[in-house]
């Protein structure tokens, strides 16, 4: 059985007291919650507040985005390394948002990842298609470009170390949310890319996650697919009512 990640994106939102005042609230009501992992991504402001919050309990911290370069003069950037010493156990790299507004490709997305896993921390890689493209039938080629131009190039240690989150462009921060079978076919597509990659016991392995518009009233029925491990949160997890409700579904 793979247990499941409940993963939060705060994304632009949140100070340092706003995380504090968040993790008092949500804390108790997730601290019997053992059937799942749960990772909160904070802006990098609020790691520091977000670590200390989280001591002793077993809700992991995750940062937004990396850079590839262990140090260096690239300003504005922030490195595994750095984020690994902060406190975090994960990062995201690939945001579909990332990939839009500052144009990182499969090409960078794969050395986010590979600098993440160098620096100890579990990657939650996201693929995920436009509207566009699903409405003229690209999803699965879509998907298998992005795995094939990113995840796929991994070796297969580096890939049992990952976890995928799917998140269809066209149903972030929209209100639209893909049906549950809609999101359990694009997770089968990519759980056969790993299957002809890496074979059927890392096929089996690996968490793939649904992200775009979760929200309490809808996760239940996303995670009752089998090819659904998860969730990745966007809006819903600024909440600490909401989210602990969708980490309780």
């Amino acid at each position: 059985m793979r247990k499941p990640i409940m993963a939060g994106n705060w994304k632009m939102y949140k100070t340092p007291a706003e995380t504090t005042t968040f993790f008092e609230k949500f804390l108790p009501l997730v601290e019997k919650s053992e059937h799942c992992e749960i990772v909160i991504c904070p802006p990098f402001t609020d790691i520091a507040a977000a670590v200390t919050a989280v001591q002793g309990t077993r809700i992991g911290i995750g940062a937004q985005n990396l850079y590839w370069a262990k140090e260096g003069a690239f300003t504005g950037e922030v490195s595994g390394p750095m984020i690994k010493a902060s406190g975090c156990t994960h990062v995201l790299v690939g945001h579909s948002e990332r990939r839009q507004y500052f144009e990182e490709t499969n090409e960078t997305v794969l050395q986010r990842t590979v600098a993440a896993l160098e620096a100890g921390l579990t990657p939650i890689v996201c693929v995920g298609e436009r509207l566009g493209e699903r409405e003229s039938g690209e999803t699965e080629a879509v998907l298998s470009l992005q795995f094939r131009a990113g995840i796929g190039l991994l070796s297969p240690e580096q890939f049992a170390r990952i976890a995928i989150a799917y998140e269809p462009v066209w149903a972030i921060g929209t209100g639209k949310t893909a049906t549950p079978e809609i999101a359990a076919d694009a997770h089968r597509v990519l759980r056969a890319q790993v299957r002809g990659h890496y074979g059927a016991a890392a096929a089996d392995a690996v968490r793939i996650l649904y992200g775009g518009s979760v929200k309490p009233d809808n996760v239940r029925v996303l995670m009752a697919q089998p090819e659904i491990d998860g969730v990745l949160v966007g809006g819903a997890s600024l909440d600490a009512n909401s989210f602990a409700s969708i980490v309780n579904f």
